[in-house]
């Protein structure tokens, strides 16, 4: 079941956290992943660890031209991609609107949302002219309800799930399947980012009572990612604890 036997699979941010557990989930389901971060040398760790010949690939996913890189490195190397999962994101800096700078708006929008939409965009011709493709976009619970102090990280979010159910139904008769999580507050090292109280907000509106485990947000992405994953598109799939309130 869920097989990924001779596919190749980019997850961006992956040399930690939720990511390192989704390249790690992957390449154990017959994967060949592109490790993807800016972090290289955590990458290359990551990558040899899981083996399947993954090998890791530095990207600044802030910058368009290093995402387009990006991609035609994984291209020229393997061949072909079947699985992209965007991954890599920031929390932000915890603070209420008027003490949010340009800077902390800007950043959010680069690299939670912006560079979604050009990964995307750089893999669509691809995997429209294949016919196939699995696409795997990490949003969160924030960009459903909304946490307060956090405006840009919960705004980004709500644009992921925006752009996936928008792009599921453009190339939904492409065979390609574009569905998107929401992981609840996940025990990370983005979590640093935050403060105590921040944290205990969250994680006092989960029903469970606890925080996600990476591992649990890599089981729900490896169906998504997977040919199974074969009459579900434009979906966002909550992995919250029964947080979300819709």
């Amino acid at each position: 079941m869920f097989k990924l036997t001779s596919q190749t699979a980019i997850v961006t941010g992956s040399a930690t956290g939720i990511g390192e557990a989704i390249a790690e989930r992957l390449a154990k389901a017959g994967a060949r992943v592109a490790v993807v971060d800016i972090n290289l040398a955590g990458a290359q760790e990551v990558a040899r660890r899981i083996g399947q010949s993954s090998f890791a690939v530095k990207a600044d996913v802030s910058q368009p031209d290093s995402i387009r890189q990006t991609v035609a490195q994984v291209l020229d190397e393997v061949g072909h991609i079947d699985i992209l999962v965007n991954n890599a994101g920031i929390g932000g800096r915890a603070a209420p609107i008027w003490e949010q700078s340009a800077q902390d708006w800007e950043r959010a929008i680069a690299i939670n949302l912006s560079a979604i939409f050009y990964f995307c965009q750089a893999v669509i011709p691809h995997m429209r002219e294949r016919k196939y493709g699995r696409i795997v976009n990490i949003a969160s619970i924030a960009g459903k309800e909304g946490n307060p102090r956090m405006i840009p990280y919960s705004a980004t979010k709500a644009g992921v799930i925006g752009l996936t159910k928008s792009l599921g139904k453009e190339v939904a008769t492409d065979g390609i399947c574009v569905n998107a999580v929401s992981p609840a507050v996940v025990q990370t090292s983005i979590l640093n980012q935050l403060t105590p109280e921040q944290v205990n907000y969250m994680t006092d509106r989960i029903p469970m009572r606890r925080t996600g485990k990476p591992e649990e947000i890599a089981a729900v992405v490896h169906f998504l990612a997977s040919p199974d994953c074969s009459f579900v598109t434009a979906q966002c799939y909550d992995v919250s604890g029964g947080r979300a309130t819709y």
